[in-house]
C-alpha cells in the first residue's frame, strides 16, 4: 500500500473504497455485464483488467511522460495549450472546484487528441485538429509512443462501450456508430502532480469535480491520491480513497453518460489529494462525435420516467465545460 500522510491516517472519515473489477478476457459475458451495471448504479467507478495493453509498454508511456515534465518551463511553454485544447497546461491553469479552491489545481498536464489533418472536413471543429508536439530532437520517440497509446486506449474504450451498451439494455454495438464512438472526441491527458494539498487552506492537487464526457480510463503510477465521494449531496461529504491495482485501469463514467441514461448511471464526484509525493497519471477521456446529440436513451425513459435533461450537442456541452474550468489563454501571452 502506498504512503498516507499523518493527517489522513488520523482522519476516521477517510476510507478505502471497494470497487467491482471487470475482466475483459472473461468468457462469461452475462456476469461481466451484471457486475458492470452494479458498479454504474452504485458509483460509476470500476476497475478493468486484461485489457490487452502490455505493462512494459505502459511503463514506457509513463517514462516518456516524466521526461516531458522534467523539461525546463520555457521548453514546455513552446507547446502551450492551444484553442483546440491540445498541448501543455501549466500548474494552476485549471480550477475545478472554485467554491473550495483558492487557486487552480496543483498539477501540470498535456492534452493529446485524435490527429486530424488540415484537409479533413472536421478540421475546423473545436476539438479536432493537429496536436502540438515537443521537438523530436529534445524527446525522440515521444510522439510515436503517445500516438500508439492513444490508439490502444481508444480500442479498450470501445470494448468497454459495448459492455455499457448491454448494461443499458441496448444492442452491443449501439455506441459504435459514426456519430458516437465511430469518430469520437477522445483526449488523453498526461498529468504531473506536485504532491501539494492542504484542504484547510483551499489547496488541492486536483479539485473535486465530475468528468464531462462519456467515460474516463485512468492509468496511474500507483501513488495514492484519488478519492471519490459517492453521495455529493451528503453533509459532510464522505471521501474514500481508490487504490491503484497494477496493470488495471480505473474507469469512471462522465456526465454525458449520466445524461444519456437519464440519471440511471452515476457520474461521481472525485478529486486528488497530494501527500508530499510526486504523482503521475494518464486519464483518457472518451466523448462521442462533435455532432452527437446527447439525449435520453430509448431504454432509460418511460411514461413514469420522463427525460430529466434537455438534449444537447456534444461539442456545445464540452466547449461550455472547458471554458468554465480553464484559464483564458490570453493570460499566458501577457506573461511570455
Amino acid at each position: 500500500m502506498e504512503n498516507h500522510t499523518k493527517e489522513e491516517l488520523q482522519d476516521p472519515t477517510m476510507q478505502v473504497s471497494s470497487l467491482n473489477c471487470i475482466d475483459l478476457a472473461n468468457d462469461d459475458l452475462h456476469r461481466s455485464v451484471v457486475s458492470l451495471k452494479q458498479a454504474c448504479l452504485d458509483c460509476g467507478f470500476f476497475y478493468v483488467i486484461n485489457h490487452g495493453i502490455n505493462e512494459e509498454f505502459m511503463d514506457d508511456v509513463f517514462d516518456q511522460s516524466k521526461k516531458f515534465f522534467a523539461l525546463p518551463l520555457e521548453e514546455k511553454m513552446k507547446v502551450l495549450r492551444n484553442g483546440k485544447h491540445r498541448g501543455y497546461t501549466p500548474v494552476l491553469d485549471e480550477i475545478l472546484d472554485p467554491e473550495n479552491q483558492v487557486n487552480g489545481d496543483h498539477k501540470e498536464g498535456y492534452y493529446i487528441g485524435i490527429e486530424v489533418p488540415k484537409d479533413d472536413p472536421d478540421y475546423d471543429k473545436p476539438f479536432y485538429g493537429p496536436n502540438p508536439w515537443p521537438d523530436s530532437d529534445v524527446l525522440p520517440r515521444w510522439r510515436e509512443t503517445m500516438e500508439k497509446y492513444h490508439q490502444e486506449a481508444l480500442r479498450v474504450s470501445k470494448d468497454i462501450g459495448r459492455l455499457l451498451a448491454l448494461a443499458l439494455d441496448l444492442d452491443a454495438n449501439y455506441f459504435d456508430t459514426w456519430e458516437m464512438l465511430g469518430k469520437p472526441i477522445a483526449t488523453m491527458r498526461l498529468l504531473h502532480y506536485e504532491g501539494v494539498s492542504d484542504p484547510s487552506k483551499g489547496i488541492y492537487a486536483c479539485g473535486a469535480h465530475t468528468d464531462y464526457g462519456m467515460m474516463t480510463l485512468l492509468a496511474t503510477d500507483g501513488v495514492m491520491g484519488l478519492q471519490i465521494c459517492k453521495d455529493k449531496n451528503a453533509k459532510p461529504q464522505k471521501w474514500e480513497y481508490v487504490p491503484a491495482i497494477k496493470g488495471a485501469y480505473i474507469v469512471n463514467l462522465g456526465d454525458m453518460l449520466e445524461r444519456w441514461s437519464n440519471g440511471f448511471f452515476k457520474s461521481t464526484l472525485h478529486r486528488v489529494l497530494g501527500n508530499g509525493q510526486e504523482r503521475y497519471s494518464i486519464p483518457f477521456f472518451v466523448e462521442p462525435n462533435h455532432e452527437c446529440l446527447v439525449e435520453c436513451l430509448p431504454t432509460c425513459k418511460s411514461e413514469s420516467n420522463v427525460p430529466k435533461y434537455p438534449a444537447i450537442k456534444c461539442s456545445t456541452y464540452l466547449t461550455q465545460r472547458y471554458k468554465e474550468t480553464h484559464a483564458e489563454l490570453s493570460i499566458y501571452n501577457q506573461e511570455i
